[in-house]
């Protein structure tokens, strides 16, 4: 076992409506969260574990040689769910930081996975992300792509200032993708969770602006593409597409 401080966490659950039983649909003879989970061990920058609240996840996950820790079925969030896993499997508080990693990135390279730490170099930043520039009309008006809008700090990376469903920033210009993956402090994790929902992330049903309203710093780096979520039939068989190959 790796003595890294960082701790991969997949959150995963089976209340997708779209996709009933997402995590344990199959692509290319293994459930969609073995594929994630094959993915984050591949990244090669810590432990990687799943966190679920049911049993036929776990089952799946285990019998794929992966690590996971059983939580409450009530979490609210992802975020509410590896914060339960982390105390689980550090109660020595000897991880310093915590990547959540969602269970329906199946296609995500193990490499855009490590470069969201780049961001936590700088000890101001108290959370980091991953964004790509959108290239197409349907991508900037979609709101279920969500933008982030931040300040330029190197070519490569923004602090952020805020996220939305909305086409933004007006004018010319770059507008970016973001990417729903996090590595967090574990200091600024534990503070998250603390916090009540926010009034701008009920409005826009962001978790993450909860983090800037408190005055948390998101910094986000800029990478090459968007992996593919799946949560949708037409998804399942782009992924099935490209890992069947």
């Amino acid at each position: 076992m790796t003595s890294s401080p960082t701790l991969v966490l997949i959150p995963a659950r089976m209340a997708a409506t779209r996709l009933p039983g997402k995590p344990l649909l199959d692509i290319a003879g293994a459930p969609m969260i073995v594929h994630v989970l094959r993915r984050a061990t591949a990244a090669a920058i810590g432990r990687v574990a799943v966190a679920t609240d049911t049993p036929a996840i776990a089952d799946a996950v285990r019998e794929h040689g992966g690590e996971v820790v059983m939580t409450r079925p009530d979490h609210p969030s992802g975020s509410d769910r590896i914060h339960e896993a982390l105390q689980t499997l550090d109660p020595s508080r000897s991880i310093e930081t915590v990547i959540n990693l969602q269970g329906d990135f199946p296609t995500i390279r193990p490499e855009q996975i490590g470069a969201v730490l780049a961001p936590l170099a700088d000890p101001a930043v108290d959370i980091a992300t991953l964004a790509a520039e959108i290239h197409t009309e349907e991508e900037a008006t979609n709101p279920n792509v969500v933008k982030v809008i931040g300040s330029p700090i190197s070519p490569n990376r923004l602090r952020a200032l805020y996220f939305t469903r909305a086409t933004a920033p007006y004018g010319d210009g770059p507008r970016y993708h973001h990417i729903g993956l996090y590595a967090y402090r574990r200091a600024a994790l534990e503070r998250f969770v603390s916090l009540p929902p926010s009034p701008l992330e009920q409005r826009e049903k962001l978790e993450q602006l909860r983090a800037l309203e408190a005055g948390m710093r998101i910094d986000v780096g800029i990478v090459d593409s968007v992996p593919r979520g799946v949560d949708t039939p037409a998804d399942l068989e782009t992924a099935r597409r490209v890992l069947g190959a």
